[in-house]
Protein backbone atom coordinates (compact mmCIF):
# COMPACT_ATOMS: atom_id res chain seq x y z
CA UNK A 1 0.00 0.00 0.00
CA UNK A 2 1.60 3.56 -0.86
CA UNK A 3 2.31 5.91 1.74
CA UNK A 4 -0.80 8.45 0.30
CA UNK A 5 -3.22 5.36 0.51
CA UNK A 6 -1.79 4.44 3.49
CA UNK A 7 -2.73 7.87 5.27
CA UNK A 8 -6.24 8.13 3.83
CA UNK A 9 -7.02 4.82 4.92
CA UNK A 10 -5.76 6.15 8.47
CA UNK A 11 -7.41 9.31 8.49
CA UNK A 12 -10.57 7.70 7.30
CA UNK A 13 -10.31 4.92 10.92
CA UNK A 14 -9.04 8.02 12.94
CA UNK A 15 -12.61 10.01 11.36
CA UNK A 16 -14.89 6.93 11.74
CA UNK A 17 -13.43 6.52 15.29
CA UNK A 18 -13.72 9.72 16.67
CA UNK A 19 -17.47 10.38 15.14
CA UNK A 20 -18.54 6.89 17.24
CA UNK A 21 -17.03 7.03 20.45
CA UNK A 22 -17.72 10.74 20.70
CA UNK A 23 -21.56 10.18 20.06
CA UNK A 24 -21.52 6.84 22.70
CA UNK A 25 -19.16 8.92 24.97
CA UNK A 26 -22.05 11.92 24.44
CA UNK A 27 -24.84 9.55 24.89
CA UNK A 28 -22.72 7.54 28.15
CA UNK A 29 -21.77 10.69 30.03
CA UNK A 30 -25.08 12.75 29.67
CA UNK A 31 -25.97 12.15 32.84
CA UNK A 32 -22.75 12.70 34.54
CA UNK A 33 -21.90 15.97 32.04
CA UNK A 34 -25.77 17.16 33.37
CA UNK A 35 -24.75 16.79 37.17
CA UNK A 36 -21.23 18.31 37.07
CA UNK A 37 -23.30 21.43 34.88
CA UNK A 38 -25.31 21.83 37.76
CA UNK A 39 -22.28 21.58 40.30
CA UNK A 40 -20.12 24.45 38.46
CA UNK A 41 -23.67 26.44 38.50
CA UNK A 42 -23.79 26.26 41.82
CA UNK A 43 -20.13 26.43 42.69
CA UNK A 44 -20.20 30.19 41.40
CA UNK A 45 -21.34 32.82 39.19
CA UNK A 46 -21.46 32.78 35.71
CA UNK A 47 -21.96 30.34 32.43
CA UNK A 48 -21.24 26.38 32.88
CA UNK A 49 -19.34 25.95 29.53
CA UNK A 50 -16.13 28.08 28.36
CA UNK A 51 -15.86 28.78 24.73
CA UNK A 52 -12.40 30.26 23.89
CA UNK A 53 -11.35 30.65 20.72
CA UNK A 54 -8.29 28.24 19.09
CA UNK A 55 -6.55 27.50 16.75
CA UNK A 56 -7.64 24.34 14.48
CA UNK A 57 -6.68 22.38 11.48
CA UNK A 58 -5.73 24.53 8.74
CA UNK A 59 -5.01 27.41 10.72
CA UNK A 60 -9.03 27.90 11.13
CA UNK A 61 -10.41 29.12 14.67
CA UNK A 62 -12.60 28.01 16.46
CA UNK A 63 -14.53 27.94 19.77
CA UNK A 64 -13.52 25.22 21.89
CA UNK A 65 -16.14 24.11 24.28
CA UNK A 66 -15.32 23.05 27.68
CA UNK A 67 -16.50 23.07 31.47
CA UNK A 68 -15.59 26.48 33.24
CA UNK A 69 -13.10 26.01 35.38
CA UNK A 70 -12.13 29.86 36.30
CA UNK A 71 -13.90 32.69 36.96
CA UNK A 72 -16.26 34.76 34.84
CA UNK A 73 -14.17 36.90 32.09
CA UNK A 74 -10.68 35.06 33.56
CA UNK A 75 -8.76 36.06 29.63
CA UNK A 76 -9.96 39.40 30.70
CA UNK A 77 -8.07 39.36 34.17
CA UNK A 78 -4.87 37.29 33.26
CA UNK A 79 -2.90 35.59 30.59
CA UNK A 80 -3.61 32.51 28.02
CA UNK A 81 -1.45 30.29 29.81
CA UNK A 82 -2.68 28.55 33.45
CA UNK A 83 -0.59 28.14 36.91
CA UNK A 84 -1.13 25.82 39.21
CA UNK A 85 -1.77 28.25 41.77
CA UNK A 86 -4.05 30.92 39.50
CA UNK A 87 -6.45 32.54 42.06
CA UNK A 88 -8.75 32.45 39.01
CA UNK A 89 -9.44 28.96 39.18
CA UNK A 90 -12.87 27.81 40.64
CA UNK A 91 -12.88 25.55 43.77
CA UNK A 92 -14.41 22.70 41.62
CA UNK A 93 -12.69 24.18 38.62
CA UNK A 94 -9.57 22.41 40.41
CA UNK A 95 -11.19 18.91 40.80
CA UNK A 96 -12.69 19.18 36.93
CA UNK A 97 -9.04 20.10 35.97
CA UNK A 98 -7.13 17.65 38.11
CA UNK A 99 -9.12 14.59 36.73
CA UNK A 100 -9.22 16.08 33.08
CA UNK A 101 -13.41 16.62 33.75
CA UNK A 102 -13.31 19.81 31.96
CA UNK A 103 -12.30 18.25 28.94
CA UNK A 104 -15.80 15.91 28.82
CA UNK A 105 -17.56 18.59 25.97
CA UNK A 106 -14.95 18.63 23.67
CA UNK A 107 -17.28 15.53 22.78
CA UNK A 108 -18.74 17.73 20.71
CA UNK A 109 -15.97 19.56 19.12
CA UNK A 110 -14.82 16.11 18.02
CA UNK A 111 -18.35 15.42 16.57
CA UNK A 112 -18.59 18.25 14.70
CA UNK A 113 -15.14 17.29 13.14
CA UNK A 114 -13.40 20.90 15.25
CA UNK A 115 -11.12 17.94 17.07
CA UNK A 116 -10.16 14.77 17.17
CA UNK A 117 -9.75 12.10 20.20
CA UNK A 118 -5.98 12.04 19.62
CA UNK A 119 -3.24 15.06 18.24
CA UNK A 120 -1.78 18.39 18.92
CA UNK A 121 -3.55 20.55 22.16
CA UNK A 122 -5.31 23.58 20.37
CA UNK A 123 -3.82 26.79 20.96
CA UNK A 124 -4.59 30.26 21.20
CA UNK A 125 -4.07 32.55 18.35
CA UNK A 126 -0.93 34.71 20.02
CA UNK A 127 1.21 31.30 20.48
CA UNK A 128 0.21 30.49 16.87
CA UNK A 129 1.37 33.37 15.52
CA UNK A 130 5.12 32.71 17.56
CA UNK A 131 5.65 29.05 15.24
CA UNK A 132 8.22 28.45 13.46
CA UNK A 133 7.56 27.07 9.65
CA UNK A 134 8.47 23.71 11.14
CA UNK A 135 5.87 24.18 14.10
CA UNK A 136 3.31 25.43 11.65
CA UNK A 137 2.91 21.92 10.41
CA UNK A 138 0.88 21.09 13.69
CA UNK A 139 -1.70 22.30 11.58
CA UNK A 140 -2.08 20.24 9.20
CA UNK A 141 -3.70 17.82 11.77
CA UNK A 142 -7.05 17.96 13.88
CA UNK A 143 -6.24 19.63 17.05
CA UNK A 144 -7.05 16.38 19.94
CA UNK A 145 -7.50 15.97 23.59
CA UNK A 146 -4.87 14.40 24.16
CA UNK A 147 -1.59 13.20 22.53
CA UNK A 148 2.26 12.56 23.62
CA UNK A 149 3.09 15.77 24.63
CA UNK A 150 -0.07 15.53 26.94
CA UNK A 151 1.30 12.47 28.62
CA UNK A 152 4.38 14.07 28.91
CA UNK A 153 3.17 17.31 31.01
CA UNK A 154 0.32 15.72 32.24
CA UNK A 155 -0.27 18.73 35.17
CA UNK A 156 1.30 21.87 33.09
CA UNK A 157 -0.19 24.23 35.37
CA UNK A 158 2.03 22.81 38.18
CA UNK A 159 5.13 23.44 36.33
CA UNK A 160 4.02 27.25 35.67
CA UNK A 161 3.28 27.86 40.04
CA UNK A 162 4.36 30.89 41.55
CA UNK A 163 5.01 32.24 38.15
CA UNK A 164 4.99 35.78 37.90
CA UNK A 165 4.55 35.79 34.18
CA UNK A 166 2.92 32.41 33.37
CA UNK A 167 2.75 32.92 29.08
CA UNK A 168 6.39 33.84 29.34
CA UNK A 169 7.38 30.53 31.25
CA UNK A 170 5.16 28.46 29.28
CA UNK A 171 6.43 29.70 26.02
CA UNK A 172 9.96 29.05 27.60
CA UNK A 173 9.38 25.84 29.80
CA UNK A 174 6.74 24.52 28.02
CA UNK A 175 5.98 25.26 24.35
CA UNK A 176 9.51 23.62 23.32
CA UNK A 177 8.74 19.99 24.49
CA UNK A 178 5.10 19.82 23.70
CA UNK A 179 6.27 21.51 20.27
CA UNK A 180 9.35 18.64 19.73
CA UNK A 181 6.56 15.54 20.67
CA UNK A 182 3.80 17.10 18.87
CA UNK A 183 6.14 17.19 15.56
CA UNK A 184 6.93 13.73 16.56
CA UNK A 185 3.12 12.77 16.05
CA UNK A 186 2.65 14.23 12.99
CA UNK A 187 5.85 12.69 11.49
CA UNK A 188 4.84 8.73 12.65
CA UNK A 189 1.33 9.13 13.20
CA UNK A 190 -1.32 5.87 12.83
CA UNK A 191 -4.74 4.67 13.87
CA UNK A 192 -2.84 2.25 16.30
CA UNK A 193 -0.45 4.75 18.08
CA UNK A 194 -3.95 6.71 18.65
CA UNK A 195 -5.19 3.98 20.15
CA UNK A 196 -2.30 3.32 22.45
CA UNK A 197 -2.44 7.28 23.60
CA UNK A 198 -6.01 6.86 24.63
CA UNK A 199 -4.83 3.58 26.20
CA UNK A 200 -2.07 5.75 28.13
CA UNK A 201 -4.18 8.55 29.21
CA UNK A 202 -6.87 6.77 30.41
CA UNK A 203 -4.28 4.93 32.81
CA UNK A 204 -2.96 7.78 33.54
CA UNK A 205 -6.39 9.47 34.56
CA UNK A 206 -6.93 6.76 37.02
CA UNK A 207 -4.04 5.77 38.12
CA UNK A 208 -2.82 6.92 42.05
CA UNK A 209 0.03 8.55 40.56
CA UNK A 210 -2.69 11.06 38.81
CA UNK A 211 -1.61 14.24 41.32
CA UNK A 212 -0.15 17.72 41.48
CA UNK A 213 3.53 16.01 42.35
CA UNK A 214 3.36 13.92 39.28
Amino acid sequence: MSDMLLKIFNDFLKRVFDIFFSFVGLIIFSPFLLVLSFIIKFDSPGPVFYRGMRIGKDGKPFKICKFRTMVVNADEIGGSSTSGDDPRITGVGKFLRRYKLDELPQLFDILRGKMSFVGPRPQVEWAVNLYSEEEKKILSMRPGITDWASLWNFHEEELLRGSENPDKDYMEKIHPKKMELSLEYIKHNSFWIDLKIILKTIIKIFSKYNNYEN
